[in-house]
């Protein structure tokens, strides 16, 4: 062979080892040349996004989903204590508190910082009702109903008796409605006042006032007789 035929031969070989390093080359027609893979090489890349993706997503809901199921305990425990009575609830609250290792101390030195926290809270409940009180207004109420302190009571009856010298028996007839019947129910009582003129005879209708005890059974005294009898 000639030097011209083995640089062709050589030149011929190393184009074929580059066309198979380098893939299958679409011809003028677009068609590939014998050996080559049926997908084009430009479809790999889409697949690998799409592949990628779907891969953030799903990563992304894990690690949100778990925030969500864990932030939903919380506020059903934050509801269910506000639920409870503030004793339990404080009970739980100081429950939660880090232990803190205290002296060990004697019956008389426990006693006596019993006495000091409770003398520590009366003080503080003092100020505070001092406070209260300091920025309560009296309100002005109910006005009281204006009356005489020591107004007489007077009645009107019938005189049934003035046989006795400057007395007579009084009858005093009261009609009222009973409360659950609603019956007119009539009663009558009677007391003696004092006629200072034998003024009033049986049958009279006067009326007398409430007065100091003029005798054992006297309260009463004449005021002027309304009507006289016939």
């Amino acid at each position: 062979m000639s030097e011209e035929e083995r640089k062709d031969a050589v030149e011929e070989t190393a184009e074929g080892s580059e066309e198979s390093a380098a893939g299958p080359v679409p011809d003028d027609g677009g068609a590939l040349r014998a050996g080559s893979s049926s997908t084009p090489p430009s479809s790999a890349p889409p697949a690998e996004e799409t592949s990628e993706a779907p891969a953030e997503e799903t990563a992304d809901g894990e690690a949100e989903e778990p925030a969500a199921e864990e932030a939903e305990p919380a506020e059903d425990s934050s509801s269910e204590e506000e639920e409870l009575p503030w004793k339990e609830r404080r009970r739980l609250q100081r429950s939660r508190l880090p232990h803190v290792l205290r002296p060990q101390q004697t019956p008389e030195e426990r006693k006596a910082a019993r006495v000091e926290a409770r003398k520590a809270k009366a003080t503080l409940r003092r100020t505070q009702r001092a406070a209260a009180k300091k920025d309560k207004s009296a309100g002005t109420g109910t006005l009281k109903a204006e009356r005489s302190p020591n107004a007489a009571k007077v009645r009107q009856g019938i005189v049934v008796s003035d046989k006795a010298d400057k007395s007579i028996t009084v009858r005093i007839d009261i009609a009222r409605r009973h409360p659950t019947y609603e019956k007119i129910v009539r009663q009558s009582r009677t007391l003696h006042a004092h006629d200072e003129r034998n003024e009033a005879g049986e049958g009279d209708t006067v009326r007398v006032v409430e007065t100091r005890p003029l005798s054992k059974t006297k309260r009463w005294r004449l005021v002027e007789v309304l009507e006289k009898a016939k």
